[in-house]
């Protein structure tokens, strides 16, 4: 009788700890007029993040398991901006399902959400471009690029910008966002050997034929230039007081070609002086009309 006692008082205190457990659950915290959360829901919220995590760092190692350590890190940057919008979004799911007006959430942080979207719009833009680019590797370190008219070998890539050298030595740094709305010339892509060109003009009469092989011999003399392929010269056109023809050569370091074209106009510079072919200047032919005057 006693041992019966005994167990109904043990069922009476469990019972009375549930109850007060339950208790404890179901209290309220009260954020605003119009938002309400209890306990249960705290725990609820808490664990759809732990979840949340683990899912996400699955996520960052299956995406990642192919990128270098130096790549790794900067898509590890732009992983956690894709972490914290997923945060957000479970959160609301989450406070929608255990009955917390989202609404009203909604509500209390519209104007705080549109002002730091229209404040950080250009910088998402970076971001999203400098994924695009560790993606795709459509420009890598060492690259020699052209965008908007300016020339740099690649020097540094970032999540917001891409750190240039332009030949005379001056940091280029470049907005990623540039990759989306303008042209990008990759001249080294499909290696660092690129094929250059220098045009010339010689006074009709000259003998093309001299021409060709004096321009052959500026480019074939030339320590820079690369014998195959070898370099060829193309008659272009009849100009209005000149024939145009161009030197086309190949470089095996083309963010340096100044240096060689430059060397090469002195040489046919010389060339041409030396065996009499003119190069002229635009002229244009005057004629007079003489009327009757009555």
């Amino acid at each position: 009788m006693i041992q019966d006692l005994s167990k109904i008082e043990e069922k009476i205190t469990e019972s009375s700890a549930w109850e007060k457990t339950k208790d404890f659950l179901r209290m309220h915290l009260d954020i605003g007029e119009d938002i309400s959360i209890s306990i249960l829901d705290l725990l609820i919220i808490i664990t759809a993040i732990a979840i949340t995590t683990l899912l996400l760092k699955l996520v960052f190692k299956i995406l990642t398991r192919n990128l270098t350590a130096s790549n790794r890190d900067k898509f590890d940057v732009v992983f956690n901006y894709f972490r914290w919008l997923v945060y957000l979004i479970i959160l609301l799911i989450t406070l929608h399902s255990v009955g917390v007006n989202v609404t009203a959430v909604f509500a209390a942080s519209a104007a705080l959400l549109i002002g730091i979207g229209l404040a950080l719009q250009t910088l998402f833009q970076d971001i999203i471009s400098g994924v695009f680019i560790l993606i795709d590797q459509s420009v890598q370190v060492g690259d020699i690029i052209e965008i908007e008219g300016k020339v740099g070998r690649v020097d540094e890539i970032k999540l917001r910008t891409t750190r240039a050298v332009t030949i005379d030595n001056k940091v280029l740094v470049i907005p990623n966002h540039l990759y989306l709305t303008n042209s990008l010339y990759n001249w080294t892509q499909n290696g660092t050997i690129t094929r250059e060109s220098v045009s010339v003009q010689v006074a009709y009469g000259s003998d093309v034929e001299l021409v060709r092989k004096l321009l052959l011999q500026s480019a074939s003399t030339h320590p820079n230039v690369i014998p195959e392929p070898e370099p060829m010269v193309i008659f272009t056109d009849f100009g209005e007081s000149a024939l145009k023809f161009r030197l086309v050569f190949t470089l095996n370091d083309s963010f340096k070609a100044t240096f060689p074209k430059s060397d090469i106009r002195f040489e046919i510079d010389k060339l041409f002086r030396e065996n009499n072919i003119k190069i002229p200047f635009p002229q244009r032919d005057i004629h007079i009309i003489e009327t009757n005057k009555e």
